[in-house]
């Protein structure tokens, strides 16, 4: 609940090659955690950005450990299964609420998750039905038209509503070119990484037979 908690677990448990190892090799259970602090991180782009690379652990990590916040991660970013995702939201609150360094996240994963659906599913179909929308977020339709407005009206999300047609048609966040270099940098980073701890997997795996 520390202000910069949330970045910290991230950039230690992700970004810092020992860690992640440790993670990989002795407590893969931690991913539930780090899976998280990602998920209800309140910095948008920092958030889409460290999701690719979140991704890309749960995947290799998914013969070792799975929970519900891990594999709803799963199916909405490497499946695309929509309704899958919505059932381990349903998973992933009995899971919050039942583990006591989670519980008080409750809120703002809920609140997260739902908008990761929101966002993947308008930009694989460009633009959607309210009702539709509705569906895949387990509201009513004026549910979801208030929570789109209020998403819209806090600047946490840049989109239109077409009232008349009942549809919402996704925009375009511009990235300064400053934050785009950090950006692919830390990703190029990371991936290097990944190479070093899969290569350094194989040799002792080549070394013990």
């Amino acid at each position: 609940n520390h202000p910069k908690g949330r970045d910290n677990i991230i950039d230690l448990f992700l970004y810092q090659p020992q860690y992640l190892n440790a993670i990989q090799t002795m407590c893969p259970h931690i991913l539930r955690y780090l899976t998280t602090a990602v998920i209800t991180n309140k910095d948008v782009r920092k958030r889409r950005q460290v999701l690719k690379d979140l991704v890309k652990v749960i995947q290799q990590e998914s013969y070792t450990y799975k929970d519900p916040i891990t594999e709803f991660v799963e199916c909405l970013y490497v499946n695309f299964d929509f309704d899958g995702a919505q059932k381990k939201l349903r998973e992933c609150e009995s899971v919050l609420v039942n583990d006591f360094f989670l519980v008080a996240c409750l809120e703002d994963f809920i609140e997260n998750a739902r908008l990761f659906i929101f966002e993947t599913f308008c930009r694989i179909h460009q633009c959607i039905s309210i009702n539709m929308l509705a569906d895949k977020l387990n509201m009513t339709p004026e549910e979801a038209e208030r929570w789109i407005v209020n998403l819209i009206r806090n600047a946490r999300l840049d989109a239109k509503i077409d009232s008349k047609l009942g549809h919402v048609v996704m925009g375009n966040n511009a990235v300064s070119p400053y934050q785009q270099v950090i950006e692919k940098t830390k990703s190029l980073s990371f991936r290097s990484q990944m190479l070093a701890m899969n290569i350094e997997k194989k040799l002792n795996q080549n070394s013990r037979s």
